[in-house]
């Protein structure tokens, strides 16, 4: 199958908004997304980026059933461990249903890898969900390791009422 793996631009936030839903919906997660069209374009396309991202486009004559040419994505930033130095932290990696299977989600996450590489980055950080089998297996053939069983580390978040009450001095 023909595809091209490209940079985000602003256009492509009403897409990314879709899929990011998709994502949702297929980890039934649908009510934690908060995240607008209007926020990617602010977050991801202004002066001081917090994301990266890349697309995956198909031509026109292999759009999805909906008409969409556009059926994957990864969005990246970049971060900072004080072991191993710089890192690239993947948020999501996703490829429509009708898509999975033809190399798609190697060729996304080999190109986040490589735009790491490229700024001098020494891991790719990335969390999924243990009822996630499939994904779990596809990056286990990729080499990646689930630091949480080998290192025992816990992935921690504070938000809302309680990150208000923590930034309180």
């Amino acid at each position: 199958m023909d595809y091209i793996i490209r940079a985000a631009n602003v256009e492509d936030c009403k897409d990314l908004t879709r899929m990011i839903m998709e994502l949702a919906e297929h980890e039934k997660v649908t009510d934690h997304v908060k995240i607008t069209q209007k926020d990617l374009e602010q977050d991801g396309f202004s002066k001081n980026p917090f994301f990266h991202g890349i697309i995956a486009e198909v031509p026109e004559q292999h759009r999805s059933k909906e008409g969409h040419t556009k059926i994957g994505y990864a969005l990246y930033f970049y971060s900072y461990s004080t072991w191993k130095g710089r890192a690239v932290y993947m948020v999501d990696l996703y490829v429509m249903p009708e898509f999975r299977g033809k190399g798609i989600g190697k060729a996304l996450m080999s190109k986040v890898a490589q735009l790491g590489l490229a700024a001098g980055c020494t891991k790719l950080n990335f969390i999924v969900l243990n009822s996630n089998k499939s994904s779990l297996d596809f990056y286990f053939r990729q080499g990646c390791s689930d630091v949480t069983a080998d290192l025992g580390y816990h992935y921690m978040s504070c938000s809302g009422e309680a990150l208000e009450r923590l930034a309180q001095p």
